[in-house]
């Protein structure tokens, strides 16, 4: 399987005038899912008042090959200096705003269990752009009640919701079985990005970004390892 690349954009400097001039990359998924890990580390450097770190010192703490690190990071149009390495706060900075998380993003939970509350309750997705405004569920019990200040709307009120609330992201926390008619709904409305969380594989029109994260598949691969660890 050919692996995923997603485009990004660089802004490398020029070397007549030192202006960012914009260029369009296509950035490999591993590496997209690596750069949060760096930004956790160098978020808590920075509380811990450090200054400057080098792609070793990354490498030592989280392990990844401090080659790998310098070449995700020239992603970004960041090298490091000799001898000092890359200053703490401006990588934090150019991560967070490389990675979207300074911009804020309006999203509607579909399935307001105990996972879908959960998210709701959650306020710290706020700090890595994502804001959960609306509810929806098909249980007459919570509909019109309210969870994290939220009130629990029907399907029905959906569009009118993705519209003026300009919601781009549905976040799919139903049963696997309620999967697909939940994606349908929020693509009809106008919905542009899925994050799904149940097993179920949805189908989308073109388009449509979707990203999965299965607790249950992510169960299955530790209880595996486990046990072949302990054989």
């Amino acid at each position: 399987m050919a692996e995923k690349r997603y485009l990004c954009s660089r802004k490398p400097m020029n070397t007549q005038d030192n202006t960012p001039h914009p260029q369009h990359d296509w950035l490999p998924e591993p590496t997209l899912r690596r750069l949060p890990w760096y930004l956790a580390y160098v978020t808590m450097l920075r509380h811990d008042g450090v200054e400057h770190v080098s792609s070793r010192g990354i490498a030592e703490a989280i392990g990844v090959d401090a080659s790998q690190i310098a070449k995700d990071l020239s992603h970004l149009g960041v090298r490091g200096k000799t001898r000092i390495g890359y200053e703490v706060a401006a990588l934090e900075r150019e991560l967070r705003g490389f990675l979207g998380f300074n911009t804020g993003h309006n999203a509607v939970i579909t399935g307001v269990g105990s996972l879908g509350n959960a998210l709701i309750q959650d306020r710290g997705l706020q700090r890595y752009g994502l804001n959960i405004v609306a509810g929806i569920d098909t249980n007459p019990d919570l509909v019109g009640t309210r969870a994290g200040g939220i009130v629990i709307m029907g399907y029905e009120s959906l569009p009118g919701l993705v519209s003026e609330q300009d919601i781009t992201i549905g976040i799919i926390t139903v049963p696997a079985r309620e999967a697909q008619h939940a994606a349908d709904r929020l693509t009809e409305a106008g919905i542009r990005a899925i994050w799904n969380f149940t097993p179920y594989r949805l189908r989308v029109r073109p388009g449509v970004v979707v990203t999965n994260t299965s607790i249950y598949s992510h169960l299955a691969v530790m209880y595996n390892r486990l046990e072949s660890a302990s054989e």
